[in-house]
């Protein structure tokens, strides 16, 4: 049986082009300036490393974490090219034992490869790993997205709803919470129109 890392490890190593593209989602070209300048960041799943790059490029100090080597592989090499350094690890978020407030934001873009069960798990996990005071960014699909059919996954439960996402997170500060659609050119794997949402928590000082 496949597992997920050499799904995703097929996926990306059987084309050299980036299956997202190179260019740092347009969510993270919107929303990027409500981080802290020098902000630790972690990016979970974070593919062939467009979004980690660019946030390295702002001059933040990240670790993205991905289960697919090849995915990291290319990834090092974007941030080879882009001149910035990103620490890359290879992780496979199912029981991972995450970091307990040790990152000043959690940016995950596009992560809807989990079924409830498993996204409760990384939600709670991203809380664990911001700091008081830090932020959650997180952006992916809404069930619409099925009947566009440019991306994502084609299980609705995998979606993000806004209920969803204020439930998930309603222990945090929520600042932003939008759905829409939009047209995207993000790679082969994200083009055309699509049903989006945009979350921006912070967890309490308290």
């Amino acid at each position: 049986m496949a597992t997920a890392s050499t799904g995703w490890d097929a996926r990306y190593a059987a084309t050299d082009d980036y299956v997202f593209g190179t260019a740092p989602s347009r969510f993270l070209l919107n929303h990027a300036k409500v981080l802290t300048p020098a902000s630790r960041i972690l990016a979970p799943a974070d593919g062939e490393g467009r979004n980690s790059v660019y946030l390295a490029s702002l001059g933040h100090d990240v670790v993205a974490t991905d289960i697919s080597p090849s995915g990291q592989d290319k990834a090092r090499s974007l941030a080879r090219e882009a001149g910035v350094e990103v620490d890359f690890r290879v992780q496979d978020l199912q029981d991972w034992a995450w970091p307990q407030a040790a990152y000043d934001a959690v940016v995950a873009v596009f992560i809807q490869f989990a079924d409830p069960d498993f996204r409760h798990q990384i939600f709670e996990g991203m809380k664990t790993a911001v700091k008081p005071g830090g932020l959650i960014l997180l952006h992916g699909y809404t069930p619409r997205q099925i009947e566009y059919g440019t991306g994502g996954p084609p299980q609705v439960d995998y979606l993000y709803t806004s209920d969803l996402l204020r439930q998930a997170f309603g222990d945090f500060e929520i600042e932003t919470l939008d759905a829409y659609d939009a047209d995207l050119d993000e790679g082969s794997g994200h083009h055309g129109r699509s049903a989006l949402i945009d979350l921006i928590a912070r967890r309490p000082l308290g």
